[in-house]
């Protein structure tokens, strides 16, 4: 059965638009309002909102390279983002757990890629420490796909795998 657009996932790309507009926003405000590279502002004893560049992934991965995972980087987020959303497409609308994960994860690639594109960096700005331990910044698009990702993993542990004599889940 082919679902329409209405009740299909593609319904809750919504979201995906509100977590790249809170995510380029709070960019913005960061770099228009602190240094770069400075201390930034203390919120919590263990948390400070800062300004930081990533050319990398996640944990500045592959971040000491030449200039080729930009670009790498930016093709992925595409790839992902065009892939979640066929799935959306393909998704009853009713299945909300599982296309608000998606939505999240594109969300959050996007808003990533926007900054490859624009800056040629992801501009990250949350910063959690505890004494001399810092975790990497991050920022919020980094967030929507984290708990997207989690929401995911948890959707496939919840489902029963089909049994291999083809018996159905229930």
């Amino acid at each position: 059965m082919k679902l329409t657009v209405m009740q299909s996932g593609v319904r809750w790309l919504w979201l995906a638009v509100v977590v790249i507009v809170v995510d380029q926003l709070a960019k913005l405000a960061i770099l228009d309002g602190l240094p770069y590279g400075g201390p930034g502002i203390n919120v919590l004893p263990f948390f400070n909102i800062v300004h930081v560049y990533n050319k990398g992934a996640a944990f500045s991965f592959l971040a000491d390279q030449a200039g080729w995972q930009r670009w790498f980087f930016a093709l992925f987020a595409i790839g992902v983002s065009a892939a979640m959303t066929v799935a959306l497409r393909r998704q009853a609308a009713r299945c909300w757990w599982l296309n608000i994960a998606f939505v999240l994860v594109i969300g959050g690639a996007i808003g990533n890629l926007i900054d490859r594109l624009v800056y040629g960096h992801v501009v990250d700005f949350l910063l959690f420490y505890w004494q001399s331990y810092f975790f990497p910044a991050f920022n919020l698009a980094d967030c929507a796909i984290t708990v997207g990702a989690v929401m995911i993993v948890l959707d496939g542990l919840r489902k029963k795998p089909h049994a291999v004599s083809g018996e159905k889940e229930a």
